[in-house]
C-alpha cells in the first residue's frame, strides 16, 4: 500500500462534477490562479470504507478552456466589457496511470487534486517498481523520465520502434542518445563490459564522429548549460569513449581505402571475398529485395548458392577463387562464369547449376536480376584487393560499431546489413546470451517492408521473434511504421514516437497514443518524443538532451584520444581502437602537429 503524503503543495483544483468520473478517466476544474498543463502527473487520495485511502494518480491528457454562463460565440464582447456575467473556467482530463491499492473506484467530485512531485510522481508512473532505470530525458516538469530496462534487455521484453517524419523527428539522435544512456548510466552493472552496439549508417557520414566531443561542450555559452542537461539525468556529457568504425571501400581504387571524406584516419574498410561469398553461401542476399514468395526463381538462388559452396576452391591468399579451373578474381567475373553455365545449350552443363526441370523463363528471371546486382555489389564483394587484418565488420574490441553505408546503393545496403545481421545472429547463438547486442537501423521498412519477403527480411524477423532470448536487441528507426512488418513492431516492447504527418498519426500502428497527444505528435518539434512503456499507460512526453557528441565534422571539439606511435584511436581504457592499417604513417612517431599534406 502506498503511503498518502501529508505534505503536499495547495491543490491545483477539485475532481469536476459536471463531468463524469471514472476510475480510468476523470476532469478537474482548475481552481482561479492555478493551472494544468498536458503531461503534468496529479493525484488524488479517496478515502474507501473498509480499504482505507485509495490514491489514484494521472497524467493530463487534455485541457479545455470555456466562459460558463455564455450561450453565443459573441457572448464573450459582453463579458468582456461587463455586460454579460460569466466565469472563466478550465478542466483538465486526466487519464488513470495508477491506482493504489487496486480498488478501481472513480475519484469523488469535490475531492482536491494535487500536483504530483517526488515519490508521488515516481510512484505515479512507476519509478519506483522499477530496479532498473534507463534515464531518457526530462519530462514537461523538468524531472527526469525512465524506461525500465528489463523491458529492453530482454528479460520482460525487447526492442525499441521509433518513428517520425526525416529530419524533423530527431530518431537517429534519440536511438543514439538511449544508447548512449543505457552504457553510461550504470544500469547494466558488469554486464556493461559484453554490451555492444551496432550501428548502420546510411545518411551521409554523421555517425561517423561519435568519438569526437561536440563543439558545445567547450562552448563558454552553452557548455555549462548541456552538462547541467546531462547531469540532471546522472550522466556525464562526454562523446562515445569506445567507437570502431566501418565503410565500403573506394570504387576502382587498388588499395582499398574507406570511401570517405569527412574522416580520415580511425577507419577500417570492409568488404568480403569472393572465396566467402561462395563458401558462406551470401548469394541470397544479393537478392534482398522484397519478392512475392510465388517467384520460382528463388530455387535457382539455392542451386546456384550450393553448387558455389561446394565447387568454389580457393587461389592464392586475396580471397580470389578458381571453379572448373576458371579463375575467378571479380564480381564481374563470377557472375560472368555463373551466367555461362545457365545459358549452356548442353543440358548436362546447365542442370547442375540451374536444376533439372528449371525452365528458361526461370532461369532469365534469374539472371536479370543477378547481372543488376553487379554495378552495386562489386565494391564490397573482391578478390582482387589484399587480406587485411580487421577487415570483415566485427563488433569485438569496440563497445560501439559503425558500419557507414551511405555511399552504397541502396542494394548493396541491404547486402550488406543482410550478410552483418546474419552472422552476428549466429555467433550470438553460438556464444549463448551472456553479453547484450543492441542493433540501431535506419529506415527499417526499407529492410522489413510490410509487403514481400526477402531473406534480410527473414533475418530481422528472427530477431523480432527470438533475439531478445539470444540477447540481440533491435532499435528500429522509421518514417512509417504502418510500412514495417506488423511482427516486427509488435514485438517491439518500447514504442517511440516523434513528429509525425497527419496522415500517418491516423494508422492503427499508433493506437497506443491517446487523441491529444496523436495530435500533438503532429506538432512536435525536435527533440520532443512520446515513449510507451508496457508498465506504464500512458506514453510519456520527453525532451532529451541535445548531443554531447559531434554529430558531423563541423561540430568537433577535435580529434579523439590517440595511442601512442600507432596513429589508430585508442579506446577508453587506452587499448587501440579500429583502424584501417594501411597508412604509411601510423608507423612514424607520434607528434603534436599533424603533417603538411
Amino acid at each position: 500500500m502506498v503511503e498518502v503524503s501529508q505534505a503536499r503543495a495547495a491543490p491545483v483544483g477539485l475532481v469536476a462534477g459536471t463531468e463524469d468520473s471514472t476510475p480510468l478517466l476523470f476532469s478537474v476544474a482548475l481552481a482561479p490562479e492555478a493551472y494544468l498543463q498536458l503531461d503534468d502527473v496529479v493525484v488524488t487520495v479517496r478515502a474507501v470504507p473498509g480499504v482505507g485511502p485509495v490514491l489514484t494518480s494521472g497524467i493530463v491528457t487534455q485541457v479545455r478552456a470555456r466562459h460558463e454562463g455564455a450561450s453565443f460565440g459573441s457572448d464573450v464582447f459582453l463579458i468582456r466589457d461587463g455586460v454579460l456575467p460569466a466565469h472563466v473556467q478550465e478542466i483538465a482530463e486526466i487519464t488513470t496511470t495508477r491506482v493504489d491499492p487496486e480498488c478501481y473506484v472513480p475519484p469523488r467530485p469535490g475531492e482536491p487534486v494535487h500536483r504530483a512531485t517526488g515519490d508521488e510522481r515516481a510512484q505515479a508512473l512507476y519509478f519506483d517498481r522499477m530496479d532498473r532505470k534507463v534515464p531518457v530525458g526530462m519530462g514537461r516538469d523538468g524531472e527526469p523520465i525512465y524506461l525500465n530496462l528489463e523491458f529492453l534487455d530482454g528479460t520482460r521484453g525487447g526492442h525499441v520502434s521509433i518513428s517520425g517524419i526525416s529530419g524533423v523527428a530527431t530518431k537517429t539522435s534519440f536511438a543514439l542518445f538511449l544508447l548512449y544512456s543505457i552504457f553510461r548510466s550504470g544500469v547494466l552493472g558488469n554486464r556493461a563490459v559484453n554490451a555492444k552496439a551496432l550501428i548502420f549508417s546510411v545518411k551521409g557520414e554523421d555517425l561517423l564522429f561519435l568519438d569526437h566531443a561536440n563543439k558545445r561542450l567547450v562552448d563558454s555559452s552553452s557548455g555549462p548549460e548541456l552538462v547541467d542537461a546531462y547531469a540532471r539525468l546522472g550522466l556525464p556529457a562526454e562523446p562515445f569513449a569506445s567507437a570502431g568504425f566501418y565503410a565500403p571501400p573506394t570504387p576502382d581504387d587498388p588499395s582499398g581505402r574507406p570511401y570517405v571524406t569527412g574522416r580520415t584516419s580511425g577507419i577500417s574498410p570492409f568488404w568480403w571475398t569472393l572465396r566467402e561469398f561462395c563458401a558462406e553461401e551470401l548469394l541470397r542476399f544479393a537478392f534482398a529485395d522484397a519478392e512475392d514468395e510465388r517467384n520460382q526463381y528463388t530455387s535457382v538462388i539455392y542451386q546456384v548458392s550450393t553448387r558455389l559452396r561446394y565447387d568454389a576452391m580457393a587461389a592464392g591468399v586475396d580471397g580470389a577463387v578458381s571453379i572448373e579451373g576458371r579463375l575467378l578474381r571479380t564480381y564481374a567475373d563470377l557472375v560472368g562464369f555463373i551466367s555461362d553455365k545457365l545459358t549452356d545449350e548442353d543440358s548436362s552443363v546447365r542442370a547442375p547449376w540451374a536444376g533439372p526441370v528449371t525452365g528458361t523463363g526461370t532461369i532469365n528471371a534469374f539472371l536479370r536480376r543477378l547481372r543488376s546486382s553487379l554495378a552495386p555489389l562489386r565494391s564490397v564483394v573482391r578478390g582482387d584487393l589484399a587480406d587485411t587484418p580487421g577487415r570483415r565488420i566485427s563488433t569485438e574490441g569496440q563497445q560501439v560499431t559503425v558500419v557507414d553505408l551511405h555511399n552504397l546503393p541502396e542494394r548493396a545496403q541491404r547486402f550488406v546489413v543482410g550478410v552483418v545481421l546474419a552472422a552476428e545472429t549466429a555467433r550470438k547463438e553460438a556464444a549463448g546470451p551472456g553479453g547484450l547486442l543492441f542493433t540501431m537501423i535506419d529506415e527499417l521498412n526499407k529492410y522489413a517492408p510490410r509487403e514481400g519477403s526477402s531473406p534480410i527480411k527473414e533475418v530481422l524477423l528472427d530477431i523480432a521473434e527470438r533475439g531478445r532470448s539470444l540477447g540481440i536487441i533491435l532499435i528500429g528507426a522509421q518514417q512509417t511504421a504502418s510500412e514495417v512488418e506488423r511482427r516486427i513492431v509488435a514485438n517491439s516492447s518500447i514504442k517511440v514516437v516523434g513528429r509525425l504527418d497527419p496522415a500517418e498519426a491516423g494508422r492503427p500502428e499508433y493506437g497506443f497514443l491517446p487523441p491529444s497527444q496523436r495530435g500533438r505528435a503532429t506538432l512536435a518539434r525536435p527533440g520532443t518524443m512520446f515513449v510507451s512503456q508496457p508498465e506504464i499507460p500512458v506514453p510519456l512526453a520527453v525532451e532529451f538532451p541535445f548531443p554531447a557528441w559531434a554529430t558531423r565534422l563541423s561540430e568537433s571539439a577535435g580529434e579523439p584520444v590517440r595511442a601512442p606511435a600507432t596513429g589508430t584511436l585508442a579506446s577508453s581504457n587506452g587499448s587501440a581502437g579500429n583502424g584501417s592499417g594501411r597508412s604509411p604513417l601510423s608507423r612514424l612517431p607520434a607528434v603534436d602537429d599533424e603533417p603538411p599534406f
